[in-house]
């Protein structure tokens, strides 16, 4: 893994944030030949020879609307080992902004877990994402603020302090045990993200 990636100040987030390689992926969205959009997400679930992805629903999302998604659209998904396949969506939420893809033919991925515990303490928190042309992951540290709220339109939404680009949304923020936190979304001046335990709530509700 490139460490020019990697905005970390110590040797043991760099570890932490390696061994986050297998279980981060980059999609994308096309309408023909043209990408609409790119971002990252994380394998929850995974059999022998299929996996499930969490994401941002912004990979579908018609822009700027808040209600509908473009049902033409092709997603494809680099993997960890570099190879590209076709994701199909499972399921989207446009208000949390949560997306599941599934893909086929990778052999049981490593799959991260996703507590019901709420975020209810600041901690010093990792984001992680993964660059779709490059297959390059990214990491760089914060903490999560509690008690500030986004700005984004969603009352539920956390915040912390990591800086990161756009590529980075729907990619993981962990803790410094490797604990997910929740799913990062983007904003030019703080990076909102969506808590564990909304995001094990809406899990839930589709049975997963």
């Amino acid at each position: 893994m490139d460490q020019s990636a990697y905005s970390l100040a110590s040797e043991s987030s760099k570890r932490l944030a390696s061994k986050m390689n297998q279980s981060v992926v980059s999609l994308a969205s096309f309408n023909g030949f043209a990408k609409k959009f790119s971002c990252s997400g994380i394998f929850i679930k995974g059999k022998a020879c299929s996996a499930t992805i969490l994401t941002s629903a912004s990979l579908v999302r018609v822009p700027g609307s808040a209600h509908m998604i473009d049902e033409n659209l092709k997603i494809e998904v680099v993997l960890p080992n570099g190879f590209l396949v076709v994701g199909i969506l499972n399921y989207y939420n446009l208000h949390y902004n949560v997306a599941l893809v599934d893909i086929m033919g990778f052999w049981r991925p490593r799959t991260i877990k996703i507590s019901g515990d709420p975020v209810t303490s600041s901690m010093d928190v990792i984001a992680v994402g993964s660059l779709f042309a490059h297959r390059k992951l990214m990491a760089v540290e914060g903490k999560v603020l509690i008690g500030k709220q986004s700005e984004l339109d969603c009352i539920q939404l956390c915040v912390s302090t990591c800086k990161i680009t756009k590529a980075g949304i729907g990619g993981p923020l962990i803790d410094n045990d490797g604990n997910f936190v929740g799913m990062n979304f983007y904003d030019e001046e703080e990076t909102p993200f969506l808590p564990r335990d909304v995001i094990n709530r809406l899990l839930n509700k589709k049975r997963m």
